[in-house]
């Protein structure tokens, strides 16, 4: 499996970021909390991928997506709070402006 070649997109209908691998549909869910902020409040990953990489590229380019378009995120999934621990330079695109208490 290669996931450098897999795409995140942002479905803004259902909000939510999605990953189709091996034709099965991983996500991370939002909640828009203003213009430039995005509460991100669950990951989910199809169980057959668990623990190979997947849920990790899928934060990273949710990460990207957010970086490149100047938002925010407030990490209010277990998964990216975590991720976020374990890869500090991607606070900087966690909001000051709002905790996870705001929620």
């Amino acid at each position: 499996m290669n996931l450098a070649d897999t795409p995140v997109t942002d479905n803004r209908h259902h909000h939510r970021f999605e990953l189709t691998v091996d034709g099965k549909l991983n996500i991370v869910a939002y909640q828009l909390v203003d213009d430039e902020t995005l509460a991100l409040t669950h990951t989910e990953v199809d169980p057959s991928l668990e623990g190979q990489g997947v849920g990790s590229h899928l934060v990273k380019g949710v990460l990207e997506f957010v970086e490149r378009n100047n938002l925010k995120i407030v990490p209010l999934c277990p998964f990216v709070s975590t991720y976020l621990k374990r890869h500090p330079d991607w606070n900087r695109v966690v909001s000051t402006a709002y905790s996870v208490n705001d929620f």
